[in-house]
């Protein structure tokens, strides 16, 4: 319903669609329906690339959503491509020791696990693992 509501009140290219086609690619995502939830996605990058400059950081969430699916999907080659996409920007964009840019790690991290690239996935989780120590107070 909100869906059609702002399709039929706000241009095409609107950045509040882009949050809306997030929120169904991730419902899609939770579903296991990788293919329609890379298309949310995908819209949403769509909308996000003309909307944000390319070093914003919210940019780097649907690029990194992306990367989950096709994480899920098997396909690490298309992964590791939007998931270091999504991490260069937040490296460009974010303190060294922001937490997301530690998610960034632990995503490359777990796709070179599934690839059996163990070594380089120690490496990323590790990466990972300094950044919430520092970053992240103990309880």
């Amino acid at each position: 319903m909100s869906l059609k509501i702002e399709r039929k009140t706000l241009p095409e290219d609107h950045p509040s669609l882009a949050k809306i086609y997030n929120n169904i690619g991730r419902v899609y995502n939770n579903m296991g329906d990788y293919s329609k939830a890379l298309e949310f996605y995908e819209k949403d990058l769509e909308i996000t690339k003309k909307a944000l400059s390319p070093n914003h950081p919210d940019l780097a969430i649907p690029y990194n959503n992306i990367g989950l699916v096709y994480n899920y999907m098997g396909d690490y080659p298309k992964a590791l491509e939007f998931h270091e996409k999504s991490h260069k920007i937040r490296e460009k964009a974010l303190p060294p020791n922001h937490p997301d840019l530690a998610t960034s790690y632990n995503n490359i991290g777990g796709v070179y696990n599934n690839m059996g690239d163990y070594p380089k996935a120690l490496e990323f989780h590790e990466k990972s693992h300094q950044i919430y120590e520092t970053a992240v107070p103990p309880r």
